[in-house]
């Protein structure tokens, strides 16, 4: 019978498994690393690759970038409170000045990409559905957030997700939030502000332009949805003073013709309109000249007539030739006789006087007068 040898078997334990797992991530993600960067080198030392970089076109993009860059640069340094107050004394919100050199274009890069940036905005609101996209990615990240986590630590013994989470979670510190509140009530009182303005005429020509697209677009929303009048509104916002800027010249020469048009207009309106204001004042002047002067006559002869009785009441005269009725005149009224001048009037009744025929055959039986 032979010797059996035994030899003990060693079992690993959870420990030793756990820590050769971790050995193994660690040594995966390492080599992982190093080929990265290997490939990363090798395409970057490449001839072809180091023409491109090297290249023109690089060089012209490195500098349109550090263009672009400067320019976001100005327009941040830009916001600032304007040193001219509004009509009320009231010191303007630092997004005036914001605002107004980015639609001025002195920075041209900036305002070109700002204006692209809110029509891709439009477009993506109009045709895209921003929500549902937006709860797609979410439910997408998480997915894959979790199921990295499980599978990590089914196979590997440890997540993956928790190695690629941060030492610190990020936090908004109180500073920076009172700078971002102190930034929306700014940007809040710049529309408050401006509407305002408008409202009460500050700018006339701003009030003006405000009037026109105002009634213009209460036509346009019969026939032009949302988005569109919201694009054709960006448009003009940023467009216009695009145009006034690159023709100036030419505009403003248009412009000083028109107000001086205007002007003269304006003129002979005006002295049209005082010439007709001097007639018709001299035809008052006259109208009230003739009425008060009836006026006048009109309450000296009530007067007279209340001072004296017999002139106010005005006798009618019987005309001998044509028989009628004549009024007497006020100075015939005013007589120099007394009642006392005239004999009194007959108490008895008149005798009727005999007939025509009696009288003629009375005086035919008389004796004649002349004897023959």
């Amino acid at each position: 019978m032979s010797d059996l040898e035994h030899k003990d078997i060693v079992m690993p334990s959870i420990e030793d498994s756990a820590s050769n797992g971790s050995s193994g991530l660690g040594k995966t993600k390492n080599a992982v690393s190093n080929n990265t960067s290997a490939a990363s080198n090798a395409v970057a030392d490449h001839p072809l690759t180091q023409s491109i970089t090297n290249g023109p076109v690089v060089d012209n993009v490195k500098d349109q970038t550090a263009k672009t860059q400067a320019e976001f640069s100005n327009l941040a340094a830009s916001r600032t409170t304007p040193a001219t107050p509004a009509a009320t004394g009231q010191q303007l919100t630092h997004y005036h000045s914001f605002f107004s050199s980015l639609l001025s274009w002195n920075n041209p890069r900036a305002s070109a990409i700002a204006y692209g940036s809110v029509v891709l905005f439009i477009f993506a609101a109009r045709y895209l559905d921003i929500l549902r996209y937006t709860f797609k990615v979410t439910w997408m990240t998480l997915g894959v957030t979790v199921l990295a986590e499980i599978a990590g630590k089914a196979v590997l013994g440890t997540g993956l997700t928790s190695q690629f989470r941060p030492r610190k979670y990020f936090t908004v510190s109180k500073s920076t939030l009172d700078s971002i509140l102190g930034d929306v009530q700014e940007f809040i009182n710049f529309f408050v502000i401006e509407s305002q303005r408008i409202l009460f005429a500050e700018n006339v020509f701003a009030s003006a332009a405000a009037f026109v697209a105002a009634f213009i677009s209460y036509f346009l929303i019969k026939v032009v949805p949302i988005w569109g009048l919201s694009l054709i509104a960006t448009s003009v916002l940023f467009l216009a003073p695009l145009i006034y800027k690159t023709n100036k010249e030419l505009i403003d020469e248009h412009l000083a013709q028109v107000v001086q048009i205007a002007n003269q207009q304006t003129e002979q309106v005006r002295q049209l309109a005082s010439h007709h204001a001097a007639r018709a004042t001299e035809t008052t002047k006259q109208y009230v000249g003739e009425y008060s002067s009836k006026a006048q006559e009109m309450i000296g002869t009530a007067r007279g007539r209340s001072a004296s009785p017999i002139a106010s009441a005005k006798p009618v005269k019987i005309d001998p030739i044509t028989a009628e009725p004549t009024t007497v005149r006020k100075e015939e009224t005013t007589s120099a006789y007394k009642s006392e001048d005239f004999p009194a009037a007959p108490v008895e009744e008149f005798k009727t006087a005999a007939p025509v025929g009696e009288i003629a055959s009375a005086l035919k039986e008389e004796e004649p007068l002349i004897i023959s």
